[in-house]
């Protein structure tokens, strides 16, 4: 068998497989589709002249066959699976019976044979070198991606450890591992996903959030991950409170806002926690014992503040622990509909509920779902508010009243769009009835004017007629009988000699019953 001669390929390839990442056999996958694409090159370049339809598909019987086992002849092979017929059409899929009986006496015609269609080294041509080339290059992209693709597609939102390697205009590339056995890929953190608190030094390792795997032909990293993540807050908790991970104690939501709009303001979450054991404290469970346990979260999130809360079904009382560490007076749920709540606080506790720049009830009302408006409770006026609430729910019945009306008016006319409609087409149906009579009568009046009227033959006597006249004996040779003799119609049967008139008409049918 030839060999188109590759000295040192199976250094070539343990040496991509090293820069790449890749498995050796994702190399030599792509290393054969890349020299599938070489030779197809080549044969069009060869049969240019047949002017052969290389349609899609053409090359799919063809096969690369790499030789790495010795040192000394490395290379690759072409193989080509060829059917056996009488008379061959298409020498790149078919091969003379003739031909195979020389080697196989069994061969038969239909049989699908493997051989050796190698081209000599010098032949394989420049160009065919060049085109394996680049198509090596995008085959090693393809089966990074697929790969990255496989071994990523089932961690997305869970936390990874990434250590940075470089910087890209405002962008971290940092590499991480699925933690499968498999070499570390590069993934990009993006500006918005960062901490402001965060010193991505060189080397240095942080805990990320695998945020999305991309797909298709993304240049760059195909990981994005995030530090600004909320998942990143509740994998940290579960694994350092033991309750958490153990299902005693869950955490229902989490607020967290890691790259305020201003940076006078810090980053800042608040999360939920509950219970179904009555001897657990849910909220000093994760902060552990002289916040052990909360401060290695902190430490983690490069000092992020964290407020940990009870959750509670009451909403009242869950909207007043979400804004700790404030004290509140009282908390109105003014409209549970609209989730709207007034929480009234002494005022010393004003700027505290309300945090700097509002963070503090803007993540309470992210937490809860509620719209919350902190008051003063000194200078709360319950009957101005109850009556502002009234108003507000009356124009709202209103406004719901007149939507009701309007789409009342709707579908009304809907219906008499719908009648008018059912209207005009019956209209339609009965002037074409009305036409379909007027032309039936005009046929009529027509066929009547030209004498196609039918008129019958022979009519059966009425009975009533028949019993009502009797019948006339006609004396033969009297002056009523008739000169002509009867004429005999068989069985017996007899009949009058017809009028001229009806003389006339014989002779007209005559000729039909012929």
């Amino acid at each position: 068998m030839s060999l188109v001669s590759l000295p040192k390929l199976k250094e070539t390839i343990d040496e991509i497989s090293a820069q790449r990442n890749l498995p050796k056999y994702a190399v030599e996958n792509a290393l054969r589709e890349a020299l599938l694409k070489g030779y197809e090159r080549f044969r069009r370049t060869h049969r240019a002249a047949d002017s052969v339809n290389f349609e899609e598909g053409y090359f799919d019987n063809f096969d690369i066959e790499l030789d790495i086992e010795y040192e000394d002849e490395q290379g690759f092979r072409v193989l080509a699976s060829k059917t056996i017929a009488e008379e061959v059409e298409n020498p790149d899929h078919q091969i003379a019976l003739a031909e195979v009986l020389e080697v196989a006496p069994e061969a038969q015609v239909g049989d699908v044979v493997v051989l050796d269609v190698t081209p000599e080294q010098k032949d394989f041509g420049r160009m065919a070198a060049i085109q394996t080339k680049q198509v090596l290059a995008q085959k090693l992209r393809d089966q990074q991606r697929k790969l990255i693709q496989e071994e990523f597609q089932d961690l997305e939102g869970t936390v990874l450890t990434a250590k940075v390697q470089r910087f890209e205009r405002q962008s971290v590339i940092m590499t991480v591992s699925s933690g499968t056995g498999q070499p570390e890929v590069e993934a990009e953190l993006l500006k918005r996903d960062q901490l402001p608190n965060d010193n991505y030094r060189p080397n240095s390792q942080f805990r990320v959030v695998l945020k999305k795997v991309s797909e298709g032909s993304h240049r760059g990293p195909q990981l994005l991950v995030s530090r600004a993540d909320a998942a990143l807050v509740v994998e940290l908790f579960s694994n350092e409170v033991p309750e958490i991970e153990d299902e005693i104690v869950r955490i229902v939501a989490v607020a967290r806002e890691a790259n305020p709009p201003s940076r006078s303001v810090g980053p800042r979450t608040k999360i939920a926690v509950d219970t179904a054991e009555r001897d657990v404290d849910p909220v000093g469970a994760c902060i552990g014992a002289r916040g052990s346990r909360i401060q290695a979260v902190v430490s983690e999130l490069r000092g992020e503040k964290i407020d940990v809360i009870r959750y509670s079904l009451d909403p009242a009382t869950y909207i007043a622990n979400a804004l700790s560490p404030a004290r509140v007076d009282e908390v109105r749920l003014m409209n549970p509909e609209d989730r709207q709540a007034h929480v009234l606080v002494p005022e010393d506790q004003l700027s505290l509920a309300i945090g700097k720049e509002g963070q503090n009830v803007r993540l309470a009302a992210k937490l809860t779902g509620w719209k919350i408006d902190i008051k003063d409770t000194a200078k709360y006026d319950y009957a101005e508010e109850d009556r502002k609430l009234a108003e507000q729910l009356a124009a709202r019945q209103a406004e719901e009243a007149a939507r009701e009306a309007a789409e009342a008016a709707r579908r009304e006319e809907e219906a008499a769009r719908q009648a008018a409609k059912a209207a005009r087409l019956a209209a339609i149906a009965a002037a074409a009835e009305e036409e379909d009579a007027r032309e039936a009568a005009e046929a009529a009046a027509r066929a009547a004017a030209n004498g196609e009227t039918e008129t019958p033959l022979a009519t059966e006597p009425d009975a009533a007629t028949t019993e009502a006249a009797p019948a006339a004996t006609i004396e033969e040779g009297s002056a009523e009988s008739p000169a002509e003799t009867p004429v005999a119609l068989g069985d017996g049967e007899t009949a009058e000699t017809a009028d001229p008139a009806d003389d006339e008409l014989a002779a007209d049918v005559a000729p039909e019953e012929e």
